[in-house]
């Protein structure tokens, strides 16, 4: 039923990245309702949440493959911040999407050459398995706004090209709304978590023009974080929305005094803070 159920939803990016799994894909649901809503305003989260990441036949190296158990953590900061909003008095309709997929190697995965058809229409040409989050956020962004988000936010590990912009510890904020742009650097600071605007450069969206598709889902090494972004862009359905590629932060390799070695948590205090009254 999962694959039927998604198939009619038209996530045919979904079932294509977790389709050479054994475990099928989900696009998980989640939403918020405060007791008293003083707005219409309904912010939409949506998480990129791979469980595991061989990179499909456009494979990684065995040392790539290492730290992809925390692939997830774009999927795992939205359900944390979700479970907190209750606690903080948050005042506003939070709808939260996580979109699960396990990117494998089989005779059912996805392979460069197919095409996709997104849910809003837009078809892309896979030049690269191994660029599978956007593809699973580009669903998981037009489900949200189906759902009636007025704006959007994702958090994704989704580029080496953001970690070799900002280093670890950085991550970068992309976004078609200043006044949301700022709203969230304000809250990463608040936070203590380190994020840096980049532009979304329009003359780059030719990188991604596609030859028997409307895009391809990668642009090339130069830029690869901004063209990440404009891929994504074609998704956020016009509403005001914010990308954060969170590569960078999601992971530290020694023990602070926020945490210990490994997984971080990244984007859940920001978030937090960002829709605290």
């Amino acid at each position: 039923r999962v694959a039927a159920e998604l198939a009619e939803l038209g996530a045919e990016a979904m079932l294509a990245v977790g389709g050479g799994s054994a475990h099928p894909p989900r696009l998980i649901r989640l939403s918020y309702t405060p007791d008293n809503p003083n707005t219409t305003r309904v912010v939409g989260l949506v998480g990129k949440a791979i469980t595991f990441h061989t990179g499909g036949y456009s494979i990684k190296p065995y040392e790539g493959m290492l730290d992809m158990k925390s692939d997830m953590s774009g999927g795992a900061a939205v359900l944390g911040a979700m479970s907190a909003l209750r606690a903080i008095g948050c005042p506003y309709k939070v709808i939260g999407t996580i979109c699960a997929a396990e990117n494998m190697i089989s005779g059912e995965a996805f392979r460069p050459g197919d095409v996709i058809r997104g849910m809003n229409g837009v078809t892309f040409e896979i030049t690269s398995t191994d660029a599978e989050g956007r593809l699973v956020l580009a669903d998981g962004l037009v489900d949200t706004a189906r759902r009636g988000a007025t704006e959007m936010i994702d958090l994704a590990t989704l580029t080496g090209a953001a970690v070799v912009a900002l280093g670890n510890g950085t991550s970068a904020l992309f976004a078609t709304d200043d006044e949301l742009a700022n709203n969230l650097i304000a809250a990463s600071q608040a936070a203590d978590e380190r994020m840096w605007r980049l532009p979304l450069i329009d003359e780059l969206e030719s990188k991604l023009k596609g030859e028997i598709a409307d895009l391809k889902n990668t642009g090339g090494r130069p830029g690869g974080a901004i063209t990440a972004a404009l891929f994504l862009r074609h998704f956020s359905e016009g509403l005001p929305w914010a990308h954060l590629d969170i590569a960078g932060a999601a992971r530290t390799e020694r023990a602070t005094a926020l945490g210990p070695k490994g997984a971080t948590g990244v984007g859940v205090l920001t978030l937090l803070h960002y829709l605290q009254a």
